[in-house]
């Protein structure tokens, strides 16, 4: 079964940054869109940036100009840059992998990293 290796999470103070990073197999990162997901405590899991093979982003409202995805395709690894923290970003962020057709089904999970910013 594919992994999914999560890091970066940690505390830090409103205003701060964090940086989170995401590692996958090689055939599996290099043929998949990579996604990031956040779930606060008691809440839905939100989509919160998408990075495509070829390096296109989209990211959630809630985070647009404060967060940058990219991705490391020779370490096939990706990152999340998440700059001016605020309280209500805590949540426990997990990259992603998924697909339906061509290969698939498959979803593939990280184990989670948690970010807690204080006030």
């Amino acid at each position: 079964q594919v992994q999914l290796v999560e890091s970066g999470g940690g505390l830090v103070q409103a205003g701060g940054s964090l940086r989170l990073s995401c590692t996958a197999s090689g055939t599996v990162f290099r043929r998949n869109a990579m996604r990031w997901y956040r779930q606060a405590s008691g809440k839905q899991r939100d989509l919160v940036a998408v990075i495509t093979t070829g390096g296109s982003t989209n990211y959630g409202a809630s985070v647009k100009g404060r967060f940058t995805n990219s991705r490391d395709n020779a370490k096939n690894m990706v990152y999340l840059q998440m700059n001016s923290l605020k309280p209500e970003d805590t949540a426990v962020y997990y990259c992603y992998v998924g697909r339906l057709l061509r290969g698939g089904p498959y979803d593939y999970w990280g184990q989670g990293t948690q970010v807690t910013v204080s006030s």
